[in-house]
């Protein structure tokens, strides 16, 4: 299959149509997990504590699943774009049977570790009992999770952006259907609580698996998987994981950062807790737009910047600022205006409601500022320059605000942990600015 688009094409036209697919890819993720939280929510208040405390663990895994996918996204669009097509297989191939492991070895673990995991942040047993409940089943679908994710950005970097639109859709569709049959039982189903949510993600997961192999069976695909691309090759996957290992940091961050802000702010109330989660739920809806256009950017600087096309790398990069940049301005604009409505979509508790209103307004001054960081991370991820975009999410999620929420939460009290997103991005996106021009023009 000719991919020689990717780098004849005018840059505007095709950075929309690698990236709308991806937007609306994102904007239905999105909708999937507030969706899926507004039906937890309903069960009531400690289910949605309850995923809260889980979300690191699970985000950790598809941050593995993401970033070693970026890895292979990476090198299969960089020898694509260098005419080296049996050394894409091989990337192709290498990259699914390390996923498949990383699935199996990442279930097994995460399962092991949520008991204690869970009774670190708190000792109410119905929480307690719902997070595990929760997660022993959402952590067993592991493995499809990552075989999805792995065909996602095999598919992406040889241009068939509609495929894994179409895959995701599919599956957040199944998940967004069967939340309220399992959640609440209907007719001969009964009502399973929060394991039915948990059941309702997983089998959305193999739906979207299933469509990847349709699609890989029965059409043409420009990289294909090959029992004679499985021979060890030492320089092949040291250049997977150079990327991937990075890639994986950059997404487990926040899992991190989610856990230490747990940490403070569990001491003050519950609803606190509650609130962060929330946000970050809200999150996925307002950054993904953004990230789906930066997808679409980053296997067109990968193949440009493996055909030498350098000039055309630059152009996409400005291009990706400057429409991720528009979409942050319409979620700071949305978060400004109607934080209440927003924060009242997941809880009725007026505290709840309170606090969270607040938290919106404070952290969403810095969203516009952030696409500097998240532009500058993704491009640097598609020009296989790992440890540079590691350097930038170390920035965000654990150099600038870390110290900074430890210490304004202490004079200011929990409002300071709000205070600290903003001021974290104002400061990491002159980092981002800096470390991507300096890695770019290396020679």
């Amino acid at each position: 299959m000719n991919n020689t688009f990717m780098k004849e094409r005018p840059v505007f036209p095709l950075l929309m149509s690698m990236a709308l697919p991806n937007v609306i890819s994102m904007l239905v993720n999105s909708l999937y997990n507030i969706v899926d939280s507004l039906f937890v929510a309903r069960i009531n208040e400690s289910a949605m504590t309850a995923l809260s405390l889980v979300f690191p663990v699970q985000n950790l895994l598809n941050a593995i699943a993401i970033g070693f996918g970026i890895g292979i996204n990476a090198l299969v669009a960089l020898c694509l774009g260098a005419g080296e097509h049996e050394k894409a297989d091989q990337a192709a191939t290498h990259g699914m049977a390390f996923s498949l492991l990383h699935g199996i070895l990442g279930s097994a673990i995460a399962i092991a570790i949520m008991p204690s995991f869970l009774g670190r942040f708190t000792t109410n047993a119905e929480v307690l009992s719902m997070g595990l409940t929760y997660s022993r089943i959402v952590f067993g679908f592991a493995t499809v999770n990552m075989a999805s994710l792995a065909f996602e950005k095999i598919f992406q970097s040889v241009g068939r952006m509609n495929v894994a639109m179409v895959a995701l859709i599919t599956g957040c569709v199944t998940n967004i259907a069967l939340d309220p049959v399992l959640i609440f039982g209907l007719g001969p189903v009964p009502a399973l609580g929060i394991a039915g949510a948990a059941l309702a993600t997983g089998i959305g997961q193999a739906v979207s698996l299933v469509v990847y192999l349709y699609v890989y069976c029965t059409t043409e695909v420009a990289v294909r998987f090959s029992r004679r691309c499985l021979r060890f090759d030492a320089a092949l996957d040291g250049k997977l994981y150079a990327i991937g290992v990075p890639a994986i940091l950059n997404l487990a961050l926040p899992s991190l950062l989610v856990t230490f802000l747990n940490g403070l702010l569990a001491i003050y109330s519950q609803s606190y807790v509650t609130v962060l989660g929330i946000y970050y739920k809200l999150q996925t809806f307002l950054y993904l737009p953004a990230n789906g256009i930066v997808q679409g950017m980053r296997p067109l600087v990968g193949y440009n910047y493996g055909a030498r096309e350098h000039g055309r790398v630059s152009r996409l990069y400005n291009l990706t600022l400057g429409l991720s940049a528009g979409i942050m301005a319409i979620g700071t604009l949305l978060c400004l205006t109607i934080a209440g409505p927003l924060m009242g979509l997941f809880t009725s508790n007026p505290e709840t409601i309170t606090i969270g209103q607040t938290a919106l307004r404070i952290i969403c001054l810095g969203f516009i500022v952030s696409a500097v960081s998240t532009t500058s991370s993704g491009a640097l991820e598609g020009l296989g320059k790992g440890m540079p975009s590691l350097v930038i999410s170390l920035c965000r999620y654990i150099i600038f605000i870390m110290p900074i929420a430890w210490v304004l939460c202490g004079r200011m009290g929990p409002t300071g942990v709000w205070h600290a997103f903003w001021i974290t991005e104002a400061l990491s996106a002159v980092i981002a600015y800096a470390v991507y021009h300096k890695a770019v023009h290396q020679k």
